[in-house]
Order: C-alpha cells, then sequence, then structure tokens
C-alpha cells in the first residue's frame, strides 16, 4: 500500500490518517524519516511499551509532535518487554494501534531491537523524545540513555525530554487491572509501603564486586524437535517427524553465565569426557568475564542429556542419557581436588552445583568444604539419582537452596509442612543457618537462624521450560546470601529469576542484570 503525504511546508502538518494505516515497518518509517527530511522537517521519534495508554502518554506525545514535523513512535515488540509477569497486558498489534489512533502520531512501528539504540539509527531524527522520569543521566541502572544520547547527537540531533504530568503504566495495570493473584498482589501491595524496590536494586548493585567460583558436572543439553504424526502402522510406537535440533552448555556452564551479568569474574571447575567433550561448544557459550578449568577424564563423554520434545507446545516427550557416572577416583580426583584448594579461598562465594553424576564425591566434598570462605550449595535430584543425591551429603554450608522434593529426600518426610521440615529435621541434617526451598507455583520459603521463616510468593503461572530455573535461583541469590541480604529479599529476587528463566527454552540466553532490575522495578511499583 502506497501513502501519499502533503508537502509538509505547504500544510505545516501531514493530514490525518486511519489508525491501522499509520502501522509501518521500520524500513518504511525510516523512508517516511528521509523524505520528510530532504523537505527540510524535523523528524521526531518516541519509543517505548505503550501497555496501558494513559494521560500521561497523550501529553508527552502531544509536546513530542510540538517539537517537528513529522512524529515517529516504535513500540517494543512483545518478546523484548521486561515488565514482569503477564506483561505486557496488551500485545504488540494492538499496543501500536492505540498509539497510532492519536492524532498528534504520524507513524508507528514495532521495533525488533531489545532497546531503543536500534530504531535511532534507522529514523536518525532530529530530535529523541523522552520523558521527565529519564532525564537523570547518572541514575539510569541499564546505561541506556547515555548510548542512546551519544548515538542521537551523532546524527546532528538532540535529546528533549518532555515534562507534563506523569503516571506509571505499570503501577496502574499492578494496582488496577489484576495482572496477579490475589496473594501475590497481597504480598507486592505490601510491599510497596516501604521502599523495597530502591533496597532490592540496592542488594543486586552491592554485589558487583564479587569473585564467584561454581563447582560442579557440565552438562550438555540437547533439544531434538520431533513431531509427533501418529501411531506407526507395524508398531506399537508413536512415530514423529524431526523438525531440529540444538544443544545447549548447561549445567554448572549456564549457572555461571546467569550469575555472570551480577558480578566481576566468575571461575568454574568442571569435569569433561575426552570422547565427545564438546569443549568448544561451553568455551564458546560462556560470557566474557567466565574462566573455565577443566578435568578431562578419559574414556567417558562429557555428560549430554538428549530430550525429544514436541516443538509445537514445547512439551518433553522423553530423554536419554548419555554419560558414566562411576565416581570419580584416583589421579582425577586428586587433580579435582587440588584444584579446588588452589582456587577456593581466593573467591567470596563457591556455589556448588552437584547433579549427582558422579564429581562430587566425599573426598571432594570434604575439600570444598573446608577451602571455602562462604559455600552455596544444591544437591540436585533426578531421575539418575533419585534418592541418592541429597543435601545431606554436605554436613556444613553456609547457604542451602533446593526444591521441595529434594529437601523431602533429604529427610525422608512426604507430608510436613516446609517450613517446620526446614527448621527441624533439614537443619539436623546439615549445619546451615540460611536455607531457601523452592516450591514451583507456590513460590519458595526462606529460612534465616536470626529472622526465621518466610514466604514468596510466585510471580508467573506463564512457564516455557523449567531447565535450569533453579540453578539460575541458586547462582544469582548465592553472592546476595553472603552479602547479607534479608533472606526474604532474597527469596523475591529469587523467585523473579526464576519468572524470567522458566520463560526462556533451554538456555537460549541467560538472566541478564539490568532485564532482572527492570523486571522487579515493574514488579514494585
Amino acid at each position: 500500500m502506497t501513502i501519499e503525504y502533503l508537502d509538509i511546508h505547504a500544510n505545516g502538518a501531514l493530514p490525518p490518517l486511519p489508525a491501522r494505516d499509520k502501522i509501518h515497518s521500520i524500513e518504511e518509517l525510516a523512508r517516511l524519516a528521509e523524505e520528510a527530511r530532504a523537505k527540510g522537517g524535523d523528524v521526531v521519534l518516541a519509543h517505548g511499551v505503550f501497555d496501558l495508554l494513559h494521560m500521561g502518554h497523550v501529553r508527552h506525545l502531544e509536546a513530542a509532535r510540538a517539537e517537528g514535523d513529522l512524529l515517529i513512535v516504535t513500540l517494543t515488540a512483545d518478546r523484548y518487554v521486561n515488565k514482569g509477569p503477564g506483561r505486557p497486558v496488551f500485545p504488540e498489534p494492538m499496543r501500536a494501534e492505540m498509539v497510532a489512533a492519536l492524532r498528534c502520531v504520524d507513524g508507528v512501528g514495532i521495533s525488533n531491537w531489545s532497546t531503543a539504540e536500534g530504531v535511532i539509527r534507522f529514523i536518525r531524527p532530529t530530535v529523541f523524545i523522552k520523558g521527565q522520569d529519564y532525564a537523570a543521566e547518572a541514575e539510569d541502572i541499564t546505561g541506556g540513555i547515555r548510548r542512546e544520547r551519544e548515538l542521537v547527537e551523532s546524527f546532528g540531533g538532540r535529546v528533549v525530554f518532555t515534562d507534563d504530568i506523569t503516571f506509571s503504566s505499570s503501577s496502574l495495570i499492578n494496582r488496577h487491572l489484576n495482572v496477579y493473584d490475589s496473594e501475590v498482589s497481597a504480598y507486592l501491595e505490601g510491599l510497596r509501603d516501604g521502599d523495597v524496590a530502591g533496597q532490592v536494586l540496592s542488594a543486586i548493585e552491592a554485589i558487583q564486586e564479587h569473585r564467584v567460583l561454581l563447582v560442579g558436572e557440565a552438562i550438555i543439553d540437547e533439544y531434538q524437535y520431533a513431531a509427533p504424526m501418529g501411531k506407526s502402522a507395524k508398531e506399537n510406537i508413536i512415530a514423529s517427524r524431526y523438525e531440529g535440533r540444538e544443544v545447549f552448555a548447561g549445567g554448572v556452564i549456564a549457572s555461571a553465565n546467569h550469575v555472570a551479568s551480577f558480578v566481576d569474574e566468575v571461575e568454574v571447575i568442571t569435569c569433561v569426557g575426552e570422547e565427545d567433550s564438546f569443549d568448544e561448544l561451553i568455551l564458546a557459550s560462556v560470557a566474557n568475564n567466565v574462566k573455565v578449568h577443566f578435568v578431562r577424564l578419559p574414556g567417558v563423554p562429557t555428560i549430554r542429556k538428549c530430550r525429544f520434545v514436541d516443538p509445537g507446545h514445547m512439551r518433553k516427550l522423553f530423554e536419554v542419557y548419555h554419560f558414566d557416572d562411576t565416581p570419580l577416583a584416583g589421579r582425577k580426583e586428586d587433580e579435582l581436588c587440588s584444584l579446588i584448594a588452589e582456587h577456593a579461598a581466593d573467591f567470596d562465594v563457591v556455589v556448588v552445583n552437584d547433579f549427582g553424576h558422579g564429581m562430587l564425591t566425599p573426598r571432594v566434598i570434604d575439600q570444598v568444604s573446608q577451602r571455602s570462605r562462604f559455600l552455596a550449595v544444591n544437591a540436585q535430584s533426578n531421575s539418575a539419582n533419585h534418592g541418592y543425591n541429597t543435601v545431606s551429603k554436605y554436613r556444613r554450608a553456609d547457604y542451602v537452596c533446593i526444591d521441595a522434593p529434594e529437601a523431602r529426600l533429604a529427610v525422608r518426610d512426604r507430608f510436613s509442612d516446609i517450613g517446620q521440615l526446614i527448621q527441624g529435621p533439614l537443619r539436623e541434617q546439615i549445619e546451615c543457618d540460611r536455607i531457601i526451598v523452592t516450591h514451583g507455583q507456590n513460590g519458595c520459603v526462606t529460612f534465616d537462624m536470626k529472622d526465621g521463616l518466610g514466604k514468596v510468593p510466585a510471580f508467573t503461572r506463564q512457564v516455557v521450560d523449567t531447565v535450569g530455573a533453579g540453578d539460575a535461583f541458586l547462582s544469582v541469590t548465592a553472592p546476595l546470601v553472603q552479602s547479607a541480604a534479608p533472606m526474604e529479599m532474597v527469596g523475591l529476587i529469587g523467585n523473579a529469576v526464576g519468572a524470567m528463566k522458566v520463560g526462556i527454552v533451554g538456555h537460549r540466553q541467560s538472566v541478564q542484570r539490568v532485564p532482572l532490575m527492570k523486571f522487579l522495578t515493574a514488579l514494585l511499583k
């Protein structure tokens, strides 16, 4: 469809159009901006989520239109909205149409970048408009305002901050649209009475200079996508059609990548097989501030868990383990113990990801327990070790983070209240003053010897993939616990980490510091 605009000098404004006719691709908007500049006009760009259009937005965009001859508004695509669970409330086509319905707006597009920088490069605005709440560049936790300003100025443009009535879409949505169930709403309402958001962000900032060592098994998580077609004609099986494959560096490597965004330095001590080692994949996958120490095991493969997945609903059909879980012994156990003895004491926090596949022997556990200044532990229960790999194998820890089934297995108790279980038999099993038990859709239960029990609800019911969610929770919260953050606050942050992680397929990406801070800020408005 071709849209003809009147000469901007002849009329002083573009003619009004139906809302849907104002919505274009970013490339088309860039062409319209170039035409306006060629005629001597000033191009104004505004960017945002615009999830709940309100009077603050109207005044903001009217002020933006007064700064030039063509006002383009770009919206963050749904998949990049870091505003907490249930957001955006309105999908991108509806958000775009709502903004386009404003007379002052000349063109609207959906941005497929996670920040505004991509559309700034395309549109090259004369004026980039932001709200007054973004004017304090030094207070921007993302650094995005500075980068946007520098980019706009590199094109000869300028940034203008509008100054009129303001509302928070997140606050209005949180308080009036019932995006959370009653338990979550009541919990968050209680937190909003104090400056909890500020305290949470300060706690995250406080761990930035930490050094974290992770010890545990490297696991290759392979997803084989197979669409079921129906029962085989000659066998009593379901036939499936192969549709693709993804291979991720998981286990302790994924944990390291999660915490790497929050602290300055991360190192990993792990074991890989000399056969099918996947060490190149591992090294290519780690963040820039992650260093990996390998113990190479002869005659065995690196642990690989191959999951066959129905891509239509991301349902896992079955999985196959490729591994040798014989406990480590001899020279390789000596090598692992030596690495721990050499490095552990140099780190603020040592995180043990014990997946129960033979690496963490009693001798290795003794070594890491003796050498660590602060020890955080998870002992995972899975199909290969069910009932054999419990946290009770660690006689002491400074922080334990396990899920409810793992806690029940450790104390052989199926029915007791989780809080009673933590305070009683679990603490008798392991000397630890700070414990969190994650509980899926029920959130988590926190325990501190000083403050007792706490309970934090889960912040999402939208689960794409649970693989690695507990590991992400542990790795990000361990330095927070070491820095003496209150345990209920740690549980709050951990549940936000878990909510973000269950929305990610496999390990396609890690939980990142800035999106988490945005998530928490929106949650607590």
